[in-house]
């Protein structure tokens, strides 16, 4: 799975470990964070594998060592990204096609490529699960990082694209979209001037938890039925409700 060493995709590389899952986890930077992961995860057979999920070049050559260690994989979790901000009306056009490049290539283009090396693969081996990890942003609109939302959109539609290419090989694609996560990522917003807004609009009265994610990604990598395939599924607490 990419981006496994903090927030959702430390829940998510825990939480299938704890299920029998050999699980590789990728980081693009802080290693120790990575390696902390690793040594938490029941079983054995992981791996650790560094990648930046914005780089063509890193993504064939985590394929490349991915398949070497694990051999045929039956799971692929999109969870890396990145999350720039570019307000529009405040941001130069460089430093606006800066932030959209940026954001497209690891949101978008990088899962995009790592789901066809592991959809050929998996179909080749009878089938398998993808599972990407999108945002609540994909629907209700990012002002102050548009290139985000259009890249969430764009892995939703991506996502349900392959679902429907996939199912006759028996390969599943779902997607998970969340809203607020209490992750380290969010804390500073979340106990910052605009946090009781955010909190505002969480009939819960508080934003889901990073292992309440985790439960609906892995529900999808391991049990949910086939029928499912295509599904995005909202973790958002009912802060955002689309029909």
């Amino acid at each position: 799975m990419t981006g496994g060493s903090r927030g959702i995709g430390r829940e998510i590389a825990l939480q299938l470990a704890a299920r029998g899952v050999k699980v590789g986890i990728t980081y693009r930077d802080g290693i120790a964070a990575a390696e902390e992961v690793l040594d938490l995860l029941p079983g054995r057979g992981h791996a650790l594998f560094r990648a930046d999920m914005g780089d063509p070049k890193a993504v064939d050559r985590l394929w490349r060592e991915a398949s070497r260690h694990f051999g045929t994989l039956g799971i692929l979790v999109n969870n890396a990204g990145v999350y720039r901000e570019h307000p529009p009306l405040t941001t130069g056009l460089e430093a606006w096609r800066r932030a959209w490049g940026t954001t497209l290539a690891a949101n978008l283009v990088g899962p995009s490529d790592l789901s066809l090396l592991a959809a050929k693969a998996m179909a080749q081996a009878g089938g398998g699960r993808i599972v990407n990890i999108s945002s609540r942003g994909a629907f209700r609109g990012e002002p102050e990082a548009p290139a985000y939302g259009a890249s969430k959109a764009g892995l939703n539609a991506l996502s349900q694209s392959l679902a429907k290419a996939l199912a006759p090989s028996g390969v599943l694609v779902f997607c998970i979209a969340p809203g607020w996560v209490d992750t380290d990522m969010a804390a500073a917003s979340l106990a910052g001037p605009d946090g009781a807004g955010i909190l505002a609009q969480h009939p819960l009265g508080r934003v889901a938890s990073a292992g309440e994610v985790a439960r609906a990604a892995v529900f999808c990598a391991l049990d949910a039925p086939a029928a499912m395939t295509g599904s995005i599924l909202d973790v958002n607490g009912a802060s955002y409700l689309r029909t």
